[in-house]
């Protein structure tokens, strides 16, 4: 009976259900960090600065930093391993499949702008525009982890598909309305070490350590450039080998990867970004044109945008669906890339800086991303338990 039981938990913590439960865990505890006696130590922690620092070299940032462009990129190149080895020789594989997710993440990055646009138009709140645009990739996938074997593979590759494109679209966003200082110097550098490892692929290099340090060095002038440094992760990914004499080297990276990013990387990520302190002003986010827009925004334009543009690109035969999904799929995926979070919170404070309105902004967000959370998750059950039926 021990044995069994022990068996049991053990490929409990193994499957990414565990993944998905730490994850929410994570959020809570840092909820009650926040809003309890030791949240000023918890903040002067995340501010610590560990590195290294010279007249030529900038390595030394704060924990918080560490964490959210340094063990992100590492996430962002594991989601880039499974899209790759997706596009190789899976789901992706079919451009018309391939399209559908990509037009989707651009239909819900258009819609919620335009929601939020129409309604602070000519306000103070108008700079904001873009924060319902951003779907947060951990924590939507993390809700997805929670529905364990139910989920088909396929829903999960459009969502990562999704929420990386979307990624992309918030990083350039940010880069062309949001950046006040882009060095041209260290993007020209960056494009010729993405350069370099695609040249370094196409001549069959296939040791990984000739991928890995300039994958480093890119993420390096990616981060000094003022462009989102994680788009380093997802560039290095896409030049890394898919076999060697040895056997498969992409598929089993990635193999190596998924533990430590799901049970390390995301719920540290989780503990140090859900850290918001509530405040008696935030309940205005709710209520003012600034809330609902984000509001509306992640809860309607998301699912409708997502929804619209996914039927668009099969409509017009540029988008099929993978075999196995359905329209009732890509909507509650729609539903889960409404959880705006880490990326919409960083837009806001992006538009607002420390003002009254990035708090009331973070509040907003916050009821947002749960309840699309929650909606997606009992949404995609329901959905998912209906479709197990019919094959038994």
């Amino acid at each position: 009976m021990i044995k069994r039981k022990s068996g049991e938990f053990l490929e409990f913590i193994k499957s990414e259900q565990a993944s998905g439960v730490i994850l929410i865990i994570c959020v809570i505890i840092s909820l009650i960090i926040a809003n309890s006696s030791v949240s000023q130590g918890f903040t002067k922690l995340l501010s610590f600065k560990v590195g290294y620092e010279s007249p030529q070299i900038q390595l030394e940032y704060s924990l918080l930093n560490w964490i959210n462009d340094g063990l992100m990129a590492v996430f962002f190149f594991l989601i880039g391993l499974e899209i790759k080895n997706e596009i190789i020789g899976g789901h992706l594989s079919n451009f018309k499949i391939a399209a559908v997710p990509i037009f989707a993440a651009i239909g819900g990055a258009m819609v919620p702008a335009v929601i939020f646009f129409a309604l602070n138009y000519g306000t103070n709140t108008g700079a904001g525009w873009a924060i319902p645009m951003a779907t947060d990739i951990a924590f939507a996938l993390g809700v997805l982890a929670l529905l364990g074997k139910l989920v088909p593979p396929a829903l999960k590759v459009l969502l990562s598909t999704l929420a990386v494109v979307d990624d992309l679209l918030a990083i350039v966003i940010i880069a062309i309305f949001y950046s006040t200082t882009l060095h041209w110097l260290y993007l020209l550098v960056s494009l010729g070490i993405f350069l370099l490892l695609l040249s370094m692929n196409k001549l069959g290099v296939k040791h990984l350590v000739f991928y890995i340090i300039p994958g480093i060095a890119l993420w390096y002038f990616i981060h000094h450039s003022g462009v989102h440094a994680t788009i380093a992760g997802v560039l290095t990914a896409f030049t890394i080998p898919i076999s060697s004499k040895k056997g498969p080297v992409l598929e089993k990276l990635a193999h190596q990867l998924t533990t430590p990013v799901n049970f390390f990387i995301m719920p540290l990520f989780a503990l140090a970004n859900t850290n918001i302190h509530f405040e008696v002003n935030m309940v205005n986010g709710v209520i003012s044109v600034l809330g609902l827009g984000i509001i509306l925004g992640l809860l309607i334009g998301k699912p409708v945008g997502v929804m619209l543009f996914a039927w668009l690109s099969v409509k017009f035969k540029i988008g099929s669906l993978p075999e196995l999904i359905t329209w009732r799929h890509i909507t509650g995926m729609g539903l889960l890339a409404g959880i705006g979070f880490t990326m919409s919170i960083f837009i806001s404070l992006l538009s607002f800086g420390n003002s009254i309105y990035n708090i009331e902004a973070k509040f907003a967000i916050l009821i947002a991303s749960v309840i699309a959370g929650i909606a997606g998750f009992i949404y995609l059950k329901s959905v998912l338990a209906i479709n197990n039926k019919s094959r038994g």
